[in-house]
């Protein structure tokens, strides 16, 4: 047994513990960096960027944390139940207490990162419905002008001016220069769209020679693919040789095997063209004629039945009877109104023999006061010395009253 001031003098804090495991731990060349293989579960990717998991096998397992600073650059996403190959040290958390390895790379176990994320992507957009033909644009038959998204020095773009030359060289090519690989393509293939978006252009080629995978791998990468997608202008994708396949091919309005078969697709033959629009204006011609001279039958066919006839037959009656109407209204018009006339010179004959006037004529007159004007028919209307007018058919008198007498 311990003495009792011994064991005292040996007791070590929590954190000297914990950190003397650590040190031992990372300071052990087997532990410093060990490739592990296990199964991902319990798989949590943190806002900041971290991803925190456990790798297991069939009997034990231990916490895994990868960095943002490491993980930024995987192609594929990690989930719950891959299989993977984990490189990276082990060392201890000392907040927990907790031994965990830190991972510094990490790969598909039994399949390429690479083809594991294009796998991904792909199922990813595809249930997104980013592929279905809904969405496809119409590639123009002419296009005015072409819109070009490649390396400016590869052979892509060499193809394509010799397909183009070769087949309408009326056709303008308006080139998006690009990088096609390496970090800063991603970026300047959705720079291209945006550009081309910004144009005249009918059609857009974006695509490269053939490569690698990973020579390939800008045309794989989800920014590229929803900008295609997001683009107003029809894109044909034509990326590397016939055998190769990317996400922009998938994405794409159409996708062509090699860059030159893109420029033959968007371009059509001169001499087919004009070919072609011969035979249009041909039968165009045809058709017009044709459905003039059917057109002039039917006509011709209309004019001599009676049901057309009908109309102007009636049309002629219906004049004659508003001739007609027109003259038995002049007529009821006269009449009516030579009877006005003659009504009215009987009322004026009645007047005239009922006029005071007419009475002056035969010898009679009319005496009134001369001041006011009013008649005078009693002898109690006037008084002595009075001045009284008598008129008379030619004129007046202008009386003074000497006498009144009754009868």
């Amino acid at each position: 047994m311990w003495e009792e001031n011994n064991f005292l003098d040996r007791a070590w804090s929590v954190t000297q513990v914990t950190n003397y495991l650590k040190e031992v731990l990372e300071t052990d060349p087997n532990l410093s960096k060990v490739t592990v293989k296990g199964e991902i579960s319990n798989f949590h990717h943190h806002s900041s960027g971290h991803m925190y998991f456990t790798l297991k096998d069939e009997k034990t397992q231990i916490s895994a944390v990868m960095f943002k600073g490491y993980n930024h650059k995987l192609e594929f996403e990690p989930e719950d139940g891959m299989a993977v190959i984990a490189q990276g040290k082990v060392s201890i958390y000392p907040a927990r207490g907790q031994y965990q390895i830190y991972i510094h790379n990490l790969e598909p176990d039994g399949i390429g990162s690479l083809h594991l994320a294009f796998e991904q992507l792909k199922k990813k957009l595809d249930q997104e419905g980013l592929f279905k033909d809904e969405f496809k644009k119409t590639i123009p038959k002419i296009p005015a002008k072409v819109g070009v998204i490649t390396s400016p020095t590869g052979a892509a773009i060499k193809d394509i001016i010799s397909v183009v030359k070769r087949r309408f060289a009326n056709i303008s090519l308006l080139i998006a220069p690009a990088v096609v690989q390496g970090e800063k393509s991603v970026a300047s293939l959705v720079k291209g769209l945006e550009l081309l978006n910004k144009s005249d252009v009918d059609v857009i080629i974006i695509g490269r020679g053939g490569g690698s995978i990973e020579d390939l791998w800008a045309f794989n990468k989800e920014e590229v693919a929803r900008s295609i997608f997001k683009s107003k202008v029809p894109v044909i994708s034509a990326v590397g040789h016939e055998t190769d396949f990317t996400i922009s091919d998938f994405v794409a309005d159409l996708r062509a095997p090699t860059p030159s078969a893109a420029a033959e697709l968007v371009v059509s033959n001169r001499e087919e063209i004009e070919r072609y629009v011969k035979r249009l204006y041909s039968n165009l011609t045809v058709a017009i004629e044709n459905r003039l001279n059917r057109l002039g039958d039917k006509l011709n066919n209309l004019k001599g039945r009676r049901a057309l006839q009908l109309p102007k037959d009636q049309i002629l009656e219906y004049t004659q009877k508003l001739d007609e109407l027109t003259l038995n209204l002049q007529d009821k018009f006269k009449n009516n109104l030579s009877k006005k006339r003659e009504k009215l010179e009987s009322l004026v004959s009645n007047l005239n023999s009922l006029s005071p006037l007419n009475t002056l004529a035969r010898g009679y007159s009319l005496t009134r006061k001369a001041e006011g004007g009013r008649g005078i028919n009693s002898i109690y209307q006037v008084n002595k010395d009075d001045l009284v007018e008598i008129l008379l058919k030619d004129g007046y008198l202008l009386c003074n009253v000497e006498k009144i007498s009754e009868k």
